[in-house]
């Protein structure tokens, strides 16, 4: 009910006024709104109220009811997020190097009393502040780390701007640098420093991909080497391996002939059959005298084919037969008696050659 009546008071009171001006309610000479007794207060905006020339209060969004000719509002804040262009200045950095720099501020009101009464003129404070701020921090860097380093940079001004204005109660949000303008002679300067760098690294690089290369190939051979040793190192071990085996085998083939020579030996006919063999080893060692050196051997008579294999069997049997007690003696006498006529007959031979 008091919500309906203020409404319709305040329709009337604007209908009213309406009707005795003749035109739309506007604010006065200096942009403020008037003061019609009832009054409404849009969303994000703070109006001052002083009374009598003294602050009095800041009217809320919504229905407001003011006191004719006592209340009179001084300020309107707009609290939202204010966008503000920082003009292009010059600024000196830590090298001497003079460049043209411009940004972007973001500031929002946090208290409309500070920033009513505390400050002029909230705006344009807070921008020279931003623009002295800039060059100071600025004059700390040199050319290459403001490039590197904006968004430091950004923040140690930010940082700087919410100090400055706490007693205005303006809080900065966020400063943006926009463009950075280099002499061109500092920009042809580094154009080159860049190219520089450029083949600076391609040298580098390159230089890296020969080490690289050099290294694999290195590392190829070492584990060629390394495989060809093991590969010799396995042929040698099989080679050894199939040579035991072979000689292993010969030895085996070699006792199991033996075997079975002397089983046959034992036989009937054993010794005619010795005999053959024994003539026909002699035959094939007789084939091939000379033929691997110039120095010969020659019996005292090396056609007799049948003396020279009644000489091996005679051997043959002499080893084959055991040993009689008491015929040592005997055997030893005749032994050196054959002992004897060998030599005899290898004297004669040896007269012969010469003679020869």
């Amino acid at each position: 009910m008091l919500a309906r009546a203020a409404r319709g008071t305040g329709a009337l009171l604007l209908r009213g006024s309406v009707q005795a001006s003749g035109r739309t309610p506007r604010r006065a000479s200096s942009g403020l709104p008037r003061n019609t007794v009832v009054l409404f207060v849009p969303q994000q905006e703070a109006w001052v109220v002083e009374r009598m020339g003294r602050f009095h209060r800041i009217l809320e969004p919504g229905l407001n009811i003011l006191i004719p000719v006592l209340d009179r509002i001084r300020y309107v804040q707009s609290l939202k997020e204010i966008v503000i262009n920082v003009p292009e200045q010059s600024a000196v950095t830590l090298d001497n190097v003079t460049l043209q720099i411009d940004g972007v501020l973001y500031l929002r009101i946090m208290d409309p009393y500070k920033a009513s009464y505390g400050v002029e003129d909230p705006e344009y404070a807070v921008t020279q502040l931003a623009q002295t701020t800039m060059r100071s921090e600025l004059g700390k860097l040199s050319l290459d780390k403001v490039f590197r380093e904006r968004e430091s940079l950004n923040a140690s001004i930010v940082d700087a701007i919410n100090q400055a204005a706490d007693c205005w109660g303006i809080r900065c949000l966020r400063y943006e640098i926009k463009d950075i303008h280099v002499p061109p002679r500092v920009k042809e300067s580094m154009q080159m420093q860049v190219e520089a760098e450029r083949r600076k690294r391609a040298t580098v690089l390159e230089s890296e991909g020969t080490r690289e290369s050099a290294i694999n190939v290195a590392e190829g051979k070492k584990q060629a080497q390394i495989l060809a040793s093991e590969a010799e190192k396995a042929e040698q071990i099989n080679q050894a391996a199939g040579e035991a085996s072979a000689v292993l085998a010969k030895a085996k083939a070699k006792a199991e002939a033996i075997r079975i020579l002397a089983a046959a030996l034992t036989q009937h006919n054993g010794d005619a059959a010795a005999s053959l063999t024994v003539a026909e080893q002699y035959v094939s060692a007789f084939s091939k005298l000379a033929k691997d050196s110039n120095t010969i051997l020659l019996p005292s008579n090396p056609g007799d084919v049948t003396s020279m294999v009644a000489q091996a069997m005679g051997v043959y049997g002499a080893l084959t037969k055991a040993p009689v007690p008491g015929a040592q003696d005997s055997v030893s006498s005749g032994s050196s008696r054959d002992v004897q006529g060998t030599d005899a007959s290898l004297d004669e031979e040896f007269d012969r050659v010469k003679l020869s």
